[in-house]
């Protein structure tokens, strides 16, 4: 079994897309993709974008999927790499293609100069808590995640609240 990570490329975005939909059906949010293939290949793949993706093949088959971007820190005064999506196939899951996907992110963040990688990961994921924990990763408890998005969003924006 050979375990291979490489950049995606714009023809990867309808293979994204689908990864994206397994991840949000198995988040329970299957309801919130709204994006198309091509908001998928516009937004990874135009010429201003900060996302990077990469895909995960096992024996030639895709498998998988990463979506991250660089951040920065005020505090190292370094950019950081943030892993927004991870996603393996549940068939192909603990053949060792998620810690492949990981480790290349992290030599992408030594490579590029990060200070650190970062993720999230939903409170219930017990198996994704215990795989992240595993590589000594370890848990921000003491940092809340907060969001505004969709309508809150651009009614912040216009100062309607």
């Amino acid at each position: 079994m050979t375990i291979q990570i490489r950049d995606a490329v714009r023809e990867d975005a309808a293979l994204i897309h689908t990864f994206i939909t397994e991840l949000a059906t198995y988040e329970n949010a299957a309801h919130e993709v709204v994006a198309s293939v091509t908001d998928v290949e516009q937004s990874l793949f135009g010429s201003d974008t900060p996302a990077r993706a990469l895909i995960c093949s096992i024996d030639g088959e895709p498998v998988g999927f990463a979506v991250y971007f660089y951040s920065y820190s005020t505090w190292l005064g370094r950019k950081g790499l943030y892993l927004e999506d991870l996603y393996v196939s549940p068939n192909h899951r603990g053949a060792g293609a998620g810690k492949q996907i990981l480790r290349r992110l992290a030599q992408l963040a030594v490579e590029h100069g990060c200070g650190r990688l970062e993720w999230s990961v939903l409170d219930w994921n017990e198996p994704a808590i215990q795989f992240y924990k595993s590589l000594g990763a370890k848990p921000q408890d003491e940092w809340i995640r907060y969001r505004l998005a969709g309508d809150t969003l651009e009614r912040f924006a216009r100062g309607d609240s």
